[in-house]
């Protein structure tokens, strides 16, 4: 079983996480780029952040025989903050990096107009560099949350668009859009395995991303293979895996996640503040 995991934050993993995943057939990784829980205070530490998303994690990857990617953006919790607004005028020169392959976490946190403001103007950047988005949708009201981010998208392709966070409640009005459908699978919270098959026993495994997610919270970067494994169990086949576990975020994303990143290394793949 070979996995590309579209989202998952490493930077709240150790390195026998990167370990274990590989052993459970983990080959390529996508982190966004996310609130970490301690509230940042100014610009400098998100570009402190960035960099190790594009050197430092890549690396630690590496050492275990897993490409890692990355998405950046200003985080919707975090844009409500005015001393971290500033970031919007540094993402463009990051967006540039080869293993950014996408613009994220965008989208609401409790959709106030800060957040409108940063959502809207990090999807013209997606859109000026020809980058995909990935949308968090918002822990609380979530259904309206996720109508409200179905109507600012409207704008780019669906195709290019992955709404994430989704559920049962959720998943049927991004289904009807168009866009990309994502699904984070934690232990006690959001999906597990068993309701995650039930969803794609109602509607397929076309546009299907399946993530762990896995940050500083009660998580596990195993509960992609749990879910590969729940599928074979209720008679999907190993086909129908490999699109949703493999196949799918390749084609969202437009790479080959086996491929190497030309100048994937921790010294070459950051940017440092001069440029």
């Amino acid at each position: 079983m070979r996995i590309f995991d579209p989202h998952v934050h490493m930077t709240s993993r150790t390195t026998d996480d990167y370990e274990r995943m590989h052993g459970a057939g983990v080959r390529a990784v996508v982190e966004p780029a996310f609130w970490l829980g301690q509230p940042r205070t100014n610009v400098g530490s998100f570009l402190d952040y960035f960099d190790a998303l594009l050197g430092w994690e890549p690396y630690r990857a590496a050492q275990h025989g897993i490409r890692h990617l990355c998405a950046l953006a200003l985080n919707p919790k975090e844009a409500n903050d005015p001393r971290c607004v500033g970031v919007l005028g540094e993402l463009p020169r990051y967006l540039l990096k080869e293993s950014v392959v996408a613009v994220g976490e965008i989208g609401y946190d409790s959709m106030t107009p800060a957040e409108d403001r940063a959502f809207e103007a990090q999807l013209a950047m997606a859109a000026e560099h020809d980058l995909p988005v990935l949308v968090h949708t918002p822990h609380r009201d979530k259904a309206a949350g996720t109508r409200r981010t179905l109507d600012v998208v409207k704008g780019l392709p669906p195709g290019r668009v992955l709404v994430d966070h989704l559920n049962e409640v959720t998943v049927g009005m991004v289904a009807d859009s168009g866009c990309w459908m994502g699904f984070s699978i934690y232990p006690d919270t959001k999906m597990d395995p068993g309701r995650m098959v039930a969803i794609l026993q109602e509607y397929g495994t076309e546009r299907m991303l399946v993530n762990s997610a896995a940050d500083w919270g009660r998580s596990d970067p195993l509960r992609t293979r749990a879910v590969g494994e729940a599928m074979l169990a209720a008679g999907f086949t190993e086909d129908d895996v490999d699109r949703v576990l493999w196949r799918n975020p390749s084609a969202f994303y437009g790479v080959d996640p086996a491929a190497p990143v030309p100048g994937d290394d921790y010294a070459g793949n950051t940017i440092r503040r001069g440029g």
